[in-house]
């Protein structure tokens, strides 16, 4: 079942593109980090909508870790340390389900100490088991646990969200 089309898509980036600078006017940088694939391609289109509504400078990106097993492999962030240091991160993912995969992607962050620390999702299910808050949600969906939220978000094919 379709929950957004790529309009729809576009319009609650570019929504939650207005509450973050809302809520953090005077920012002089922003890093945007998305999570592996899927979150750094949404990180990119809130990225684009961010340039276009504030002078502030916005950095793209990536954690990358294993969500199936969090501790197989390392963590890690493409920015070198000393630029995360005292700067707005804003963590990117697509959905947020149990937290886990938020919950793990803080590991390289916490090697730092940066100004604040937010999350921001496309989708937000409530099935949380461990200690993440989303601080900017696109849409907010309560499903059964049997049940996936599926993106579809990249180069060349079209954008949408589906409940399966």
């Amino acid at each position: 079942m379709l929950l957004l089309n790529n309009s729809q898509i576009q319009q609650k980036t570019k929504r939650l593109a207005i509450e973050i600078l809302e809520e953090n006017y005077g920012e002089r940088e922003i890093i945007l980090a998305g999570i592996n694939t899927t979150g750094t391609r949404f990180a990119h289109r809130l990225k684009e909508e961010l340039e276009q509504l504030c002078r502030s400078k916005i950095r793209l990106t990536t954690i990358r870790l294993n969500p199936a097993n969090p501790l197989s492999d390392d963590i890690t962030i493409d920015l070198p340390e000393k630029k995360l240091q005292n700067k707005l991160i804003l963590v990117i993912d697509d959905v947020a389900n149990t937290g886990r995969t938020l919950y793990y992607a803080m590991k390289p962050i916490m090697e730092v100490l940066p100004k604040k620390v937010e999350v921001v999702v496309l989708v937000d299910r409530k099935h949380k088991s461990f200690p993440v808050k989303t601080d900017y949600v696109g849409m907010s969906l309560a499903t059964t646990m049997q049940e996936n939220i599926k993106v579809k978000m990249g180069e060349g094919i079209e954008q949408a969200v589906y409940l399966e």
